[in-house]
């Protein structure tokens, strides 16, 4: 599609981790961003079949010693590879704009504690200004630490944003018309890499290793996982699909919740739905119980399970 957009904000830390900083703060100053290592991309599919990767190439940006996010996307750098295309985004699309602007308030302690060569897996609730508009964009991103003076953050899925949310949807009308296009999609799926650097001095030597503390499970991030249960379960009391109502299933005994007709596995089962069993079971289902007859093979990240049964929790 020839548009585009991305919006990335609001960094909020998973509290899978309560995270614990080294005596100095790492991000003692403001690190920029560097622009020849990073890249903001995006998609398009027209006529249905054709896809396309374009990107802006000019992006400035800046983490403050507080936190705060600010990252401009030129809007003029599009790059589609196609002269009269980027002419057309840049007129009918992005209307003569010349930036749009991406803003977060960054959680400092997660970044203090990573060290060298450590990952952190991230929701962001971001903010994208264009146009006029404030646009919201949900997202989970990787945050990573290449050195003591860099760090990489990078969106760990594809974001997608619709034409309508970013008020492009005149323009692109314009452009499926002027090209004589039977089609452009109207989603749009971005990526980022984004790397930021700061001067050795406003750095701390990483001398001591953080200390990284277990606690009770994020329910709002584990209320997105479990989008991949909805095809069989619900939180409703008494209310079955496929697979049996998860209502006020942690603690409950495996195989008698009411009016759900169990697999023999399932009946003859003698084990209670603890926290740990469910870990267990989500892990791998068929090697749990052998027998059952639930399809789902299993969520691999133990951080995923643990979201997912503080969400369950909620329901009871």
């Amino acid at each position: 599609m020839d548009n585009v957009f991305m919006r990335t904000s609001q960094l909020t830390r998973s509290s899978i981790l309560a995270l614990f900083l080294s005596s100095t703060p790492l991000w003692a100053n403001t690190w920029v961003l560097n622009a020849d290592q990073s890249t903001l991309a995006f998609g398009s599919i027209k006529k249905e079949t054709v896809g396309e990767t374009h990107s802006f190439e000019t992006l400035s940006g800046t983490v403050s010693a507080a936190g705060a996010v600010d990252i401009a996307i030129s809007l003029p750098s599009v790059e589609t590879f196609i002269d009269i295309r980027n002419e057309r985004l840049i007129e009918h699309v992005f209307k003569g704009a010349e930036t749009a602007n991406l803003r977060a308030a960054v959680d400092m302690n997660a970044l203090n504690a990573l060290s060298v060569g450590d990952l952190l897996m991230t929701d962001v609730a971001a903010t994208l200004s264009f146009l006029g508009r404030e646009i919201p964009v949900d997202a989970e991103l990787v945050l990573a630490r290449l050195s003591a003076t860099k760090v990489m953050i990078s969106t760990a899925n594809m974001v997608f944003v619709t034409v309508e949310d970013a008020g492009m949807s005149d323009g692109i009308d314009v452009l499926q018309s002027l090209a004589k296009l039977s089609g452009i999609t109207r989603t749009v799926p971005v990526t980022a890499r984004l790397v930021f650097e700061t001067d050795g001095e406003s750095a701390a030597v990483l001398t001591e290793t953080p200390v990284a503390v277990a606690t009770a499970g994020d329910a709002e991030r584990g209320k997105k996982i479990f989008k991949k249960c909805k095809a069989c379960h619900v939180l409703d009391e008494g209310k079955h699909r496929t697979g049996p109502s998860l209502h006020a299933v942690v603690g409950k005994q495996a195989g008698t919740t009411d009016g759900y007709k169990y697999s023999k596995a399932f009946k003859e089962a003698d084990f209670t739905w603890s926290e740990e069993a469910l870990g267990a079971f989500l892990a791998k289902p068929r090697s749990y119980l052998k027998g059952n007859r639930m399809a789902f093979p299993g969520l691999k990240k133990e951080k995923d399970r643990q979201d997912l049964i503080a969400y369950l929790r909620t329901a009871e």
